[in-house]
């Protein structure tokens, strides 16, 4: 129980370094006051330029990885390591610990981004098919609707549900985190659930992987 809170903290500790914030306080802006306001890469490409999005990107997803896929099964010195079967337990706490982090930063206020590039890279440390599961969804939903947003709450629920798909009683922690970070992934995304319903949030003008324009803004 020791290993699981302490690596809990560090992963909370770990998410709460917002790569949004980090970059724009090198380049002496507060993301959170420009665009759309969201500490995340979408906000920064539109704001800020493709490289300085790119950074954030990565910085944002390597510490999903690094909770879920070195944190998690590290062992901490001076600290007894888990029983076997708590293993699995401890992989979910630190996935959802790094992106409330990333959504809720001790270091910036509380006020982080909605946490999807973090959810993948957590995902990535737990199990890299499903991020093709998660990148497949967002790149569907992306090019056939064009809402960013809701393409990330999709491939979020995706996750969850492929999880699901390959449900076992031992693969019970996994479920859950895939459902929690679903759920918690939503709500970031409320505001642009509101904006959709009344009919003003905004498209996609750019396929930004691939350098094509879109006919809808």
């Amino acid at each position: 129980m020791i290993e699981l809170i302490v690596k809990a903290l560090l992963a909370y500790l770990i998410g709460s370094l917002v790569g949004s914030l980090l970059i724009g306080k090198l380049r002496g802006v507060d993301i959170r006051t420009m665009g759309s306001g969201n500490a995340g890469a979408t906000n920064m490409l539109r704001t800020q330029g493709k490289v300085a999005a790119i950074a954030v990107l990565l910085i944002d997803l390597g510490k999903g990885w690094v909770a879920t896929g070195v944190l998690a099964p590290l062992a901490l010195p001076g600290i007894p390591p888990a029983e076997l079967e708590m293993r699995a337990l401890i992989l979910m706490v630190c996935g959802l610990a790094v992106i409330v982090g990333h959504v809720y930063p001790l270091w910036y206020g509380f006020r982080g981004g909605k946490g999807v590039a973090t959810f993948l890279g957590a995902v990535l440390g737990i199990n890299a098919a499903l991020v093709l599961v998660m990148v497949l969804t967002w790149l569907v939903v992306v090019v056939l609707i064009g809402f960013v947003g809701l393409a990330s709450m999709v491939a979020a629920g995706a996750v969850a549900v492929a999880i699901a798909a390959r449900y076992s009683s031992e693969r019970l922690p996994l479920l859950v985190f895939g459902i929690l970070a679903a759920l918690l992934i939503l709500y970031t995304h409320r505001a642009n659930i509101g904006r959709m319903l009344a009919g003003t949030e905004s498209r996609a003008k750019r396929l930004w992987l691939f350098g094509l324009k879109r006919g809808q803004s």
